[in-house]
């Protein structure tokens, strides 16, 4: 047997380019293949958590002495992420808080500074090179542009000292482009994301709604297995998006981000559509003009939580160049926010608000608040739900002291958290 790879080929795909075919048969669970990460970094919100070199989660990371943000599990792992925290180190000790630049930003110029030391095909590109990536720029809208021009003007603002010569502006254009169409982002076993990564054998899987392997990630390696039988020439598909929608979502999402059209046996079948959009029995069942005006509605709905997010977060850095985070009118942006991360079902999102403000409440409000209280257990329960069991215990306590002096010791709400709180022993 030959190591995890050899078992798969690169082929022109009819009508879709080039794609990834079996050249042996695999069984359900089987390893197809495993690639590491060409480049890679770890998202701003899971600094601490994760060590940024290898991303394994423990507790008792070390940080870096300089800046103080980057963490990790030992000497070992801080020496082979240098090269790539260099460009960041010494920014981020300049800039403070005006240190923002985006996920994919960081990535782009990791990819450059990698770019410029590897001279060799690296294990990551096994079939396809990054600079093979579609970047489809034909198919790219203002809106598209626009950000793709942002995102350039925030690669020179943060790192152009840190990166001697960097490309011109068609090449950037090009890999920003690139990146989009074919970057990854690394979760975590609950789907939290971690991180985002360039993994070009990766990028050379074909996508289907009714996808024979599934990419996981063990630290920065992505793993390709197999959750359907494949034959010898089977192709090898893997899906770009989330599979929940009905079919029109799904081509709509591929085409918006991939530029395509899905012809895939699931979009052709549609399948699944009728009990993904599954209609009350009704006395008079409603007119076909009347669901697809709900499914307009509801669409709009999720786009305006998205946007009222993104407003929070916005307004949250505009204020925040002049507010502290502990300014009651930051509060109650962060406030707003976590209510909508909770409505979103973004439990992290949700529990990162949350951990913001609650200090800073329990100095703004008065000693007995029933604000502070619903904040501790709100908190309270969002720690255990993501099984952080003493954080959990920890906050639950804080609003029953709280809570048996406001509501009285034989309030049944009393009750219940205490009854929470031992269930936890």
């Amino acid at each position: 047997r030959g190591r995890p790879g050899d078992g798969t080929e690169r082929f022109l795909s009819p009508g879709k380019g080039r794609g990834l075919r079996a050249v042996r048969h695999f069984a359900v669970g089987e390893l197809v293949f495993a690639c590491p990460a060409y480049s890679y970094v770890l998202t701003v919100n899971e600094r601490g958590a994760h060590c940024e070199h290898c991303f394994t989660r423990r507790e008792d990371l070390f940080k870096c002495g300089k800046c103080k943000q980057a963490y990790y599990c030992n000497v070992d792992c801080q020496r082979g992420d240098w090269p790539m925290h260099k460009l960041e180190c010494v920014a981020m000790c300049a800039y403070g808080e005006n240190w923002c630049p985006s996920e994919t930003v960081r990535l782009v110029a990791r990819i450059i500074m990698k770019q410029k030391v590897t001279t060799e095909r690296t294990s990551s590109e096994r079939l396809l090179l990054l600079k093979e990536f579609e970047s489809h720029l034909d198919k790219m809208d203002s809106e598209k542009d626009e950000m793709v021009q942002a995102d350039i003007a925030a690669l020179h603002h943060f790192y152009s000292r840190h990166i001697s010569d960097l490309p011109d502006e068609q090449t950037l254009i090009e890999l920003f482009a690139q990146v989009n169409c074919n970057g990854f982002t690394i979760e975590d076993e609950e789907l939290s994301h971690l991180g985002s990564a360039a993994f070009p054998d990766v990028a050379l899987m074909n996508h289907s709604c009714s996808p024979n392997v599934i990419v996981t990630y063990k630290g920065t390696v992505a793993e390709v297995r197999a959750v359907k039988e494949i034959n010898p020439g089977d192709e090898i598909f893997n899906s770009y998006i989330d599979l929940l929608y009905p079919t029109e979502d799904r081509r709509e999402r591929l085409l918006d981000s991939y530029f395509f059209t899905c012809q895939c046996t699931e979009c052709t079948s549609k399948s699944k559509d009728k009990a993904k959009m599954e209609i009350r029995k009704l006395s008079s069942p409603p007119e076909p003009e009347e669901i697809r005006s709900m499914v307009h509605y509801a669409k709009n709905v999720i786009e305006e939580f998205r946007r009222l997010l993104e407003m929070c977060e916005l307004s949250q850095e505009k204020m925040g160049a002049i507010f502290a985070d502990t300014n009651v009118y930051m509060l109650h942006m962060m406030y707003q926010a976590m209510g909508v991360c909770l409505y979103m079902q973004d439990w992290d999102g949700a529990m990162n608000y949350g951990e913001k403000i609650i200090q800073p409440y329990s100095v703004h409000y008065p000693a007995y608040s029933l604000n502070v209280a619903s904040m501790y257990l709100k908190l309270g329960r969002l720690y255990l739900g993501l099984e952080k069991k003493s954080q959990g215990v920890r906050a639950l306590k804080k609003a029953l002291a709280i809570m048996e002096v406001a509501h009285g010791k034989d309030h049944h709400y009393v009750a219940e958290v205490k009854r929470e709180i031992e269930e936890q022993k």
